[in-house]
């Protein structure tokens, strides 16, 4: 499998990281998170379209949205959003992290992601992770002791589905022969942002992957812990570090009223995850702008090069006042 090159790509909103930043990173891109909750009403089209207007305007790098197939949130599913917001906006990447692709069918997924690859014009950013051992399987008819094979495999496969020319993939779990298309419209494929924590996982994540993707569920000091073995994985295979970029999701709230960031942001938490990932309370970053601003920095700091900044109101309406206070009044003290 060969890696993406991101050659050179410079996303629109970055900047040159000062303070503790600069020591660590010497540039930044923001990206911003899609509102995927359905409320009771069904969904705001018109607000959520505003919402990724708005953000192109902003010139943030990327809109991400997330995958939740069983869990309590009510969230809209990541490839059909993705397919909309391809046709709502223009500039702006669009991706999704992570696909837990070890759950799901390759030969459907790849076809799924060229086909919004070549709706955005080749603006789409696909996160992907094998998942791990806690996961619902039996619900996915997939073999708990067998799930990581199942992923290589599958990832294979669709990388032989994206490629030019007919496709001859006969491996462990999927047989696959004959001209299939289409074809995604970057070359060799869109970038693969691994999620991963293990340090098998990270190293499976640079012989694979071309970037990676902190989560947000995982705090600051476990994430630094992450990007250190991914450097030394990096190092082991002889893959140049400035060609992988190194991201994470940030869950936050901006508020002049510190305690009210923090019940926002926690509540928003628990609409997504419920009770089901123990020390959720370490992972947000919440308070005044001054407050979301040391929090980010630290994140950048610990080798984020990509933020990925996650208002979790639960509306498109407050994400929207979420992005434009984040835009005015904290990612202009993390880049020139």
């Amino acid at each position: 499998m060969v890696p993406f090159d991101p050659a050179e790509r410079s996303p629109p909103h970055e900047g040159v990281a000062r303070g503790p930043v600069a020591s660590s990173v010497e540039r930044v891109r923001f990206d911003i998170s899609v509102p995927q909750f359905s409320g009771p009403d069904g969904v705001d089209a018109a607000a959520l379209a505003a919402y990724l207007r708005r953000a192109e305007e902003l010139d943030f790098g990327g809109a991400w949205v997330m995958e939740q197939t069983l869990g309590p949130a009510p969230l809209l599913a990541p490839l059909e959003t993705l397919g909309y917001l391809a046709a709502l906006t223009e500039r702006i990447r669009l991706g999704v992290a992570v696909l837990v692709t070890s759950v799901q069918s390759p030969a459907h997924l790849a076809g799924s992601l060229a086909t919004i690859d070549l709706l955005s014009h080749g603006r789409l950013d696909i996160g992907i992770s094998a998942g791990g051992g806690f996961r619902k399987f039996e619900a996915f008819d997939v073999d708990r002791e067998t799930f990581v094979g199942r992923f290589l495999d599958g990832l294979r496969l669709m990388a032989d589905m994206w490629a030019e020319g007919p496709v001859d993939h006969e491996g462990a779990f999927f047989t696959v022969r004959g001209d299939i298309q289409p074809k995604p419209v970057q070359r060799p494929r869109p970038p693969l942002w691994f999620g991963a924590g293990a340090r098998t996982s990270l190293r499976r994540a640079v012989r694979y992957g071309d970037a990676f993707m902190g989560a947000g569920s995982n705090s600051t000091a476990r994430f630094a812990g992450q990007v250190q073995n991914l450097r030394v994985a990096l190092e082991e295979a002889d893959r140049d570090p400035a060609t992988f970029p190194i991201g994470k999701r940030a869950y936050l709230a901006v508020d002049d009223d510190p305690a009210a960031a923090r019940r926002s942001v926690l509540d928003g938490l628990r609409r997504i995850y419920g009770d089901s990932v123990p020390g959720l309370d370490e992972v947000a970053v919440a308070g005044t702008p001054d407050d979301v601003t040391a929090g980010l920095a630290e994140v950048i700091a610990a080798g984020a090069g990509t933020l990925l900044l996650n208002p979790i109101t639960g509306t498109p309406e407050g994400d929207h006042e979420q992005m434009e206070r984040l835009a005015a009044e904290v990612i202009p003290q993390l880049s020139d």
